[in-house]
């Protein structure tokens, strides 16, 4: 979590003046945490701070909203009507091109009311830059504090078919992935991109694997079996943090046959994961989709994820 610097140029480009409303703080039971977000503009709005009531009339006072800045507090059970039991203190603030140019590349903080900084925002900015210690969004002493969303996982999807398009529908919206999207000609891939997808046509994809950062995490479903070959070949030999193939036991059985051959341990081969996704789930691309980031985010990989970071 973090303040999405790039998705508020981006609207504010769009659409012109636009209100940034995010999570302050919270207290008791609330439908989003603290730094969650949503981005209002005069006819429409997007992102969530959830809550149903709560964002509603939130998004409709962030349009009438004329002060630069405004902190307001909502009892979430006396005041809306929800059953959260808890209480927010929404930040809302008014952005045009201007303001986001003065946005600070690596951790946005400034007071929700006049005085100068306190102690401890200084001691949180200096970590961010001695230390590289990413504060928590939170409201501190009269500041609000967030550090500027990066995302923390890239994720290579090969292949702009069917499934490809599905996962990358599915999956380009979550926050915290970095989507590199690979396929052997332009025409492959739809006209509309979901925004923040890099998309890269590449007449041999595996001569990428080479340039691709070795923590990264794959999935590999071209329209070409020995596309696939070759790219987990490659994988293996360069290095990864998670590799999937799509595939039916029978293609894996194969290609794992083919793997071996090609130099590869049974223990190196076992890395990489195939089939993907939920076969119960059906075959329609979205199941498949569905399945695989089910996969990929699940607590278990999240761990998995931890300790390869650790190591």
């Amino acid at each position: 979590m973090g303040f999405d610097r790039e998705a508020l140029r981006e609207a504010v480009r769009k659409h012109g003046k636009v209100t940034r409303v995010v999570i302050a703080a919270i207290r008791g039971s609330s439908p989003r945490e603290v730094g969650a977000a949503m981005l209002v503009w005069d006819g429409g709005q997007s992102g969530t701070i959830g809550g149903g009531t709560l964002e509603f009339q939130a998004a409709e006072a962030a349009r009438a909203q004329q002060d630069r800045s405004r902190l307001s507090r909502h009892a979430l059970g006396p005041d809306l009507g929800q059953c959260c039991g808890g209480a927010v203190t929404l930040l809302s603030e008014v952005y045009d091109a201007e303001a986001v140019a003065q946005l600070d590349p690596e951790v946005i903080a400034r007071p929700v009311a006049e005085g100068p900084m306190p102690l401890s925002v200084k001691r949180l900015l200096a970590q961010a830059r001695n230390q590289g210690i990413r504060p928590e969004p939170q409201l501190i002493d009269g500041w609000m504090v967030e550090p500027v969303h990066s995302p923390h996982r890239q994720l290579w999807i090969w292949g702009a078919g069917h499934v490809g398009r599905a996962l990358v529908d599915v999956m380009a919206p979550l926050p915290d992935l970095a989507i590199t999207w690979v396929d052997t000609a332009p025409d492959r891939f739809p006209g509309t991109v979901p925004a923040g997808v890099a998309v890269v046509p590449a007449a041999k994809p595996a001569e990428l694997v080479q340039h691709v950062p070795r923590d990264a995490e794959h999935l590999v479903l071209t329209y070409s079996h020995n596309l696939d070959l070759e790219l987990c070949n490659r994988l293996l030999t360069h290095g990864f943090r998670f590799a999937g193939l799509i595939g039916s036991a029978t293609k894996w059985a194969r290609f794992r046959s083919r793997l071996a051959a090609l130099g590869h341990s049974p223990a190196q081969i076992g890395r990489i994961t195939c089939p993907i996704g939920d076969p119960a789930l059906g075959k329609h691309p979205q199941m498949i989709a569905i399945g695989v980031a089910a996969q990929i985010l699940r607590p278990a990989r999240q761990n998995d994820l931890k300790k390869d970071q650790s190591a």
